[in-house]
C-alpha cells in the first residue's frame, strides 16, 4: 500500500465499484458524492496524507492565538450493498492540488486496486447553451471502447472529442493507464450559471449512476433542492438581463437632454 495512504479498516468488500469526486464547475461531483454519503450507511475507510499534496498559504487565528495550518482532506468511505450487488467505495477530496495531481490520482487508485474495484466513476459538468428551465442531459465518456458500450445501454450522450479539466477527468486517464475500467458522467450546466451549485445536473447524474451501480436511493430531497435552485437561477438571469439593458441602452429622457 502507498505510504501516503492510511487505512482505518480492511473490510471484505464484494467486487466494489469506486466513485471519486473533487470540487469542480458548479460543484456537480461533490453534490453527487456527498448525497450518496448522506443517504446510505457509509463507514470511514481511510485517508490520504494531505500535507504531501498541499502547501498552506496562511493560518487561522482564534482569540489572538495562531492555530496550526489546516489542509484539505482526502478521505475514503465504504458501503456494503446488502442487496448482494457490488459494494461501493467513495473518495472525496476537499480541494484539488496545484501540482502533484497525477500522483494523487495514483494514490486514490492504489486503494481501489487493494480492494479489487471493478470500475471507477467520476462526475463533472458539461457546459452547454442549456437554459435553466430545461432538464439537463447526461454525457458519458469511458476508458475503453468495451466500457463505452454501457454509454449506449443507458442512453448517455456521446459528444466525441472534449476535454475534462481537473482530477475528475485526470483520474480516468490514469485509470486507463493502469488497466482499470472507468466512466465519467457529465451533467449539462448552463454556461451563464457556472458559479452556482447545480443540483439539477447532479440529480440527472445520480438517476443514471444509481442504475449503473445497482443502488436504490431516495432522490426526493435532491429533486426539491433542484427546484429551489431553478428559482434562484431565474432571479440571477433576470438581474443579469436588467444589467445588460441598463448598460447597452440609454433612457429616452437622457437622449432628449443630449439632443438639446
Amino acid at each position: 500500500m502507498n505510504e501516503l495512504v492510511e487505512l482505518y479498516s480492511r473490510p471484505r468488500l464484494n467486487s466494489p465499484n469506486m466513485l471519486a469526486a473533487w470540487p469542480g464547475i458548479s460543484n456537480v461531483a461533490i453534490i453527487v458524492a456527498t448525497y450518496l454519503l448522506r443517504k446510505l450507511y457509509f463507514r470511514k475507510l481511510g485517508r490520504i496524507e494531505a500535507a504531501h499534496f498541499f502547501d498552506p498559504t496562511g493560518v487561522m487565528v482564534k482569540d489572538s492565538v495562531i492555530e496550526a495550518p489546516n489542509f484539505p482532506q482526502s478521505r475514503f468511505y465504504y458501503w456494503k450493498n446488502r442487496g448482494g450487488a457490488n459494494d461501493l467505495i467513495v473518495f472525496i477530496g476537499d480541494d484539488q492540488p496545484a501540482s502533484k495531481g497525477y500522483e494523487l490520482a495514483n494514490c486514490v487508485l492504489d486503494v481501489g486496486l487493494k480492494f479489487r474495484i471493478t470500475r471507477v466513476y467520476t462526475c463533472a459538468a458539461a457546459l452547454t447553451r442549456l437554459h435553466h428551465t430545461e432538464e439537463p442531459r447526461v454525457w458519458g465518456v469511458a476508458t475503453s471502447e468495451e466500457v463505452a458500450r454501457d454509454l449506449v445501454r443507458y442512453k448517455l450522450i456521446q459528444k466525441g472529442d472534449l476535454q475534462i479539466a481537473g482530477l475528475n477527468g485526470l483520474l480516468l486517464g490514469v485509470a486507463g493507464e493502469r488497466g482499470i475500467d472507468g466512466i465519467c458522467l457529465l451533467g449539462e450546466v448552463p454556461t451563464y450559471a457556472t458559479r452556482m451549485q447545480n443540483p439539477m445536473a447532479a440529480l440527472a447524474i445520480l438517476e443514471i449512476l444509481t442504475k449503473m451501480l445497482g443502488i436504490s436511493l431516495d432522490l426526493s430531497e435532491l429533486a426539491q433542492l433542484a427546484e429551489e435552485t431553478k428559482e434562484k437561477m431565474k432571479q440571477v438571469a433576470t438581474e443579469a438581463m436588467g444589467e445588460y439593458i441598463d448598460y447597452f441602452t440609454t433612457p429616452i429622457w437622457e437622449r432628449e437632454e443630449e439632443e438639446e
